[in-house]
């Protein structure tokens, strides 16, 4: 049977590398996306439309609301048949500003769309999973080159608080009927991540499903895993 699996995530290379491999392991996926709605975000390759998949199942997604986000599962078991596996990227838009010239917009884009969407999201997968008594939920993110952007101030908020979303769902996985994983772009010695080598390393980890991993949070580097 195949599988059915949700991929949620930002708009960006991560994004499309993980679907590309996603596209290899299902016949059909539901893809829900989060677009840059911070004002005065420009075009770039990142946010252009990825490339398009024939299983792909676009699905709408207010990430600001609990209700959306319990949409959201439902309409992907819907079209899917059952949701065996959840896939979270978040890899937030860069916004480069001052605490003086922050924008109230772009605080609230912030807080709905890149933290709260993410919160409410994994709290709904995490009950879904528990009534159907299986499933796994996937975590990824991208550390490097971003935790240290003294500059991007609401980029780098919203990927620390997925950073301790992902740390208290692993925490929390002893025992639970699904399987819990967090992947993390590690040390790439100042280079910038593979993001299609990095999609394949999680690919391989999700394919394997193996309960022993459930807790784990695995290091795309030059460290295989440890958490």
């Amino acid at each position: 049977m195949d599988k059915g699996i949700l991929l949620a995530g930002n708009k960006s290379a991560l994004l499309s590398a993980v679907e590309a491999e996603t596209a290899k392991r299902a016949q059909g996926y539901a893809l829900a996306l989060i677009p840059n709605r911070f004002a005065g975000a420009e075009a770039s390759q990142n946010d252009a439309p990825p490339a398009s998949f024939p299983g792909r199942i676009p699905l709408d997604w207010n990430p600001g609301s609990p209700v959306s986000a319990r949409s959201l599962i439902l309409g992907a078991r819907n079209r899917l048949g059952r949701v065996d596996e959840a896939v979270l990227v978040c890899s937030p838009p860069a916004s480069a500003c001052s605490v003086a010239d922050l924008s109230l917009a772009d605080l609230e884009v912030m807080a709905h769309d890149q933290i709260k969407g993410w919160f409410l999201l994994a709290k709904e997968l995490c009950a879904y999973f528990m009534n159907q008594g299986s499933g796994i939920l996937a975590t990824v993110y991208c550390e490097s080159g971003a935790k240290d952007d003294a500059g991007d101030l609401l980029g780098s908020a919203a990927l620390s608080a997925f950073r301790s979303l992902s740390r208290s769902l692993l925490d929390t996985s002893a025992g639970g009927s699904s399987i819990m994983l967090s992947f993390a772009s590690g040390d790439a010695g100042g280079q910038a991540v593979d993001d299609a080598g990095f999609a394949s390393f999680i690919s391989r980890h999700l394919e394997e499903g193996n309960r022993k991993s459930s807790g784990k949070l695995f290091r795309y580097g030059k460290h295989s895993l440890f958490k």
